[in-house]
């Protein structure tokens, strides 16, 4: 069976960023099973994804909005 075909993407992140992507994924992994941080952005998108889906909470994409565009200032600079 061939393997399912990924887009691949590639973005530039911040050192905090990062450093909240590791610990994220370091929090989600169990002795079991190691989480990827890669796991972590595609959990993420099905997340975000899913609560816009099902109506958006008060104010809720205005926060995302608002995340957005300070992340937006931090590259610009």
């Amino acid at each position: 069976m061939p393997k399912k075909e990924r887009k691949r993407l590639q973005v530039v992140i911040s050192d905090e960023q990062d450093a909240l992507l590791t610990r994220t994924a370091y929090e989600l992994s169990s002795p079991e099973r190691l989480i990827s941080k890669s796991e972590v952005v595609r959990l993420a998108i099905e997340k975000i994804a899913r609560e816009l889906g099902e109506g958006p909470q008060a104010g809720q994409i205005d926060e995302y909005r608002a995340i957005l565009g300070s992340a937006g200032a931090e590259d610009e600079g």
